[in-house]
């Protein structure tokens, strides 16, 4: 079969690659119908995750057809339509018990992509099928349910529930990327009072505005200071951070109140500074995370009964065998007005401002 595969920093293709097959009695294979492309992934090919080895199939989200199962897979059977969750869990660990399945124990967490052969290929191995793939409804439709594999989990969860975001909150999102825009849907569940976003391109803070983002600020214009116009001073009560570079984590640092939350869910690779010298004394909560999916189901049951704008981030799509074209379109976002690019299922192209 085909599969995209990590060859080290830079380098990347399309290639054959082995037909995965069952190691152990709890793994399912799963045929791949849609997949997209994360932020993850770029920062991957960036060198950003050195444990990523060379030869790895990347990728972490789908939506595909159960073809196997091994002896023990007992909730989901060949023929089945599912959801493959960016995150495995084994269930029985510690982390797994709590509901914690970012950190498992026992060979789960993030694997797909990272440790192991990935979804972006057209058949992959999950390990602890059980409860590491979701059943689907038919009236979901793949391009919208893969979006449901890792961007809203993460943001729902790594940046709206632990930022906690409650009603008549002021909520300020650097980064109105993908995961940016999924904590703007997905923080106005809690009614905040406004959602402010904060972008280098003018098309995605006009997608912010289409999410529901009630101010929008480019970085070189002072955010900080809408922030503070529009707080009477007093800064933003949650400051959600999805980018991933030092600059915007240090600009939630600074726009966030004294007792409010920085909610940290971008990837970093390189150090970013923690000004203690200002922050010990403002009580200020700051958290990091990989998303756990705990959030996964009843976010399946919302975006089933239209209750999420999942459609509205798909951009473009791609048969799966245009890999490396669609990379390219993603990677050049600002250029292409790319938000989120799914490969397979019909193929279409939004009109999205670039400027």
């Amino acid at each position: 079969m085909k599969g995209y595969v990590f060859h080290g920093p830079g380098e990347a293709s399309w290639e054959d690659v082995p037909d995965p097959g069952i190691k152990e009695p709890t793994d399912a294979i799963v045929k791949v119908s849609a997949v997209t492309i994360c932020g993850t992934d770029l920062h991957i090919l960036k060198g950003d995750v050195p444990e990523v080895r060379p030869g790895t199939v990347l990728g972490h989200e789908a939506v595909g057809e159960i073809v196997e199962t091994g002896g023990d897979v007992r909730t989901v059977r060949p023929g089945e339509r599912v959801l493959l969750s960016c995150v495995t869990s084994c269930g029985r660990c510690r982390y797994c018990r709590e509901g914690v399945y970012g950190q498992c124990l026992g060979g789960g967490g993030w694997i797909l992509g990272h440790t192991i052969d990935g979804t972006q290929a057209k058949y992959v191995r999950v390990p602890y099928a059980d409860l590491s793939v979701h059943p689907l409804p038919g009236t979901l439709a793949s391009e919208d349910a893969v979006l449901l594999a890792d961007i809203f989990p993460t943001s729902y969860e790594v940046g709206v529930l632990n930022g906690r975001v409650r009603p008549g909150d002021t909520v300020v999102i650097v980064g109105a990327g993908p995961i940016g825009l999924a904590a703007i849907a997905t923080a106005r569940l809690f009614s905040p009072e406004r959602i402010i976003a904060v972008d280098l391109a003018p098309a995605r803070l006009e997608a912010a505005r289409r999410f529901g983002a009630d101010a929008v600020a480019e970085v070189h214009e002072a955010p900080h200071q809408l922030v503070a116009d529009l707080t009477d001073g007093l800064g933003a009560d949650v400051a959600i951070e999805a980018v991933g570079v030092p600059d915007t984590f240090e600009l939630c640092t600074r726009v966030v109140r004294p007792g409010g939350h920085v909610a940290n869910v971008g990837v970093h690779g390189k150090p970013a500074t923690l000004h203690l010298e200002d922050l010990w004394i403002r009580d200020v909560t700051i958290t990091t995370g990989l998303v756990d999916t705990y959030s996964t189901p009843t976010l399946l049951r919302m975006a089933a009964a239209g209750r999420l704008p999942t459609g509205q981030l798909v951009t473009h799509t791609f048969p799966l065998e245009q890999m490396e074209r669609a990379y390219d379109v993603f990677s050049r976002a600002a250029e292409t007005g790319a938000l989120k690019v799914v490969l397979g299922g019909e193929q279409h192209e939004l009109a999205v401002p670039t400027a």
